[in-house]
Parts: structure tokens; C-alpha cells; sequence
């Protein structure tokens, strides 16, 4: 059976968070909020709770899951380093709707899908998705919603999709427009644009301060 808990209400916050803690810990699955879209997440590190992620879903590992941090700080501790590029863009645009895709630290021991050694990182700007993060650390956290569906703007809509796969479903309300994050590639000698999104191609060349080509 799955819980869904009104974040609206600081009751209900404070209740949902405790409970999405608890679960993400026990290697279980939650739905959070985020800018963009909702989100399904597990703890990054237990590859178990992944792999439930991605059954969840019904996706394989090919399509790798992304990554969500709770402040700046804690990418240090994930990637082989962080490039000025990168930290130019954290500063610009996080939280918020970036993701940046750098080499991952090779000492982590994580199963993320098939990540060729990098990892997708990206710090939401969504104060009930910070808080989770804050309390529990780096999440592994995909679009909450069945391969080939529609991404979900609302928990009712996740739970519609997912269903008792997910223990926890934090209701933060709605998404607003279901714009997907833009993603950035940092791991070769330019920045590559993979997909476009919440920032421009022109936002992302102002701060870089080298053109960058928007996703073919």
C-alpha cells in the first residue's frame, strides 16, 4: 500500500518528509515534487532500490537515471572533479531546471544504468524536494511516470501511473508546465547541449561565454 502525504500543509510536510526518509533509508521508492515534473526517487547508492526505479517504470538500464543533489557542495563528492565550466553553471542556474552530466568519482560504488562512468547531476528548485535531499542525501530520481506515458505534473497523476510500486507520494501540488530540465554534457572538450529545456541555449552561452549549439 502507498501513503499520500498533502504537503501543503505543514502537518502534512512534515509527516510526508519523515516517511519519505524513512522509506528512501529502507531502500524503498517515493514520489516527490520538483520544478519540473514529478519525480520518482530512490537512494542513489542502493542499487536494489534502482533497479526497482527502473522496473517501476518499465525502463531499462540503457537509459541511465539521473541524479538529485541538495546543495552545491555535495557534488564534490560524486564526480572526478569539477570543471569551471560547471561551476559557472551551478552558480547561474541551480537550483533549478540545468543538469549536468560530468565524470563520475570512480571510488562510488552505484549502479545508476548503463552511465559509462559519468552521472547526471542536477539540484531542483523545489523546497519540499530540498528538504528530502537534505535529510537523505544524493537520489537517484526519473520522471515519475510508465515509459512512453506522459511525465506527471501532479501526484495523482504518478500514482495513476505507478500505483503500489511507490510507498511515499509527496503531494506538492501542481508542476505548473511539465518543461523538462536542459542538459548539458561536460565530460568532452565543449559543452554539449543533449536536450533542451527549462534554460536556453542562449542563457547557458551568456555564463560560458562560448556559443553553444542547442541540441540537433
Amino acid at each position: 500500500m502507498s501513503t499520500v502525504f498533502d504537503c501543503s500543509r505543514p502537518d502534512g510536510r512534515e509527516s510526508g518528509l519523515a516517511a519519505a526518509a524513512n522509506t528512501v533509508r529502507a531502500g524503498g521508492l517515493v514520489v516527490l515534487p520538483t520544478d519540473t515534473v514529478y519525480g520518482i526517487g530512490a537512494d542513489a547508492f542502493d542499487s536494489n532500490a534502482v533497479a526497482a526505479l527502473l522496473a517501476a517504470k518499465g525502463r531499462g538500464p540503457d537509459m541511465p537515471v539521473p541524479v538529485l543533489v541538495g546543495s552545491w557542495s555535495t557534488v564534490d563528492g560524486l564526480v572526478m572533479s569539477v570543471p569551471q565550466q560547471a561551476r559557472a553553471l551551478i552558480e547561474a542556474f541551480w537550483p533549478g531546471g540545468l543538469s549536468i552530466i560530468l565524470p563520475q568519482a570512480p571510488s562510488l560504488s552505484w549502479n545508476l544504468g548503463n552511465t559509462r562512468g559519468t552521472v547526471n547531476l542536477r539540484m531542483p528548485l523545489h523546497p519540499v524536494a530540498l528538504d528530502l535531499l537534505r535529510e537523505v542525501g544524493p537520489m537517484a530520481v526519473s520522471s515519475a511516470n510508465r515509459t512512453g506515458q506522459p511525465p506527471a505534473s501532479t501526484a495523482a497523476e504518478a500514482r495513476d501511473q505507478l500505483g503500489d510500486s511507490v510507498s511515499v507520494y509527496l503531494d506538492g501540488g501542481p508542476s505548473g508546465e511539465p518543461v523538462p530540465s536542459t542538459i548539458v554534457d561536460l565530460t568532452g572538450g565543449t559543452p554539449r547541449v543533449l536536450r533542451l529545456g527549462a534554460i536556453s541555449a542562449e542563457e547557458l552561452s551568456e555564463v560560458l561565454g562560448v556559443p553553444v549549439e542547442p541540441a540537433s
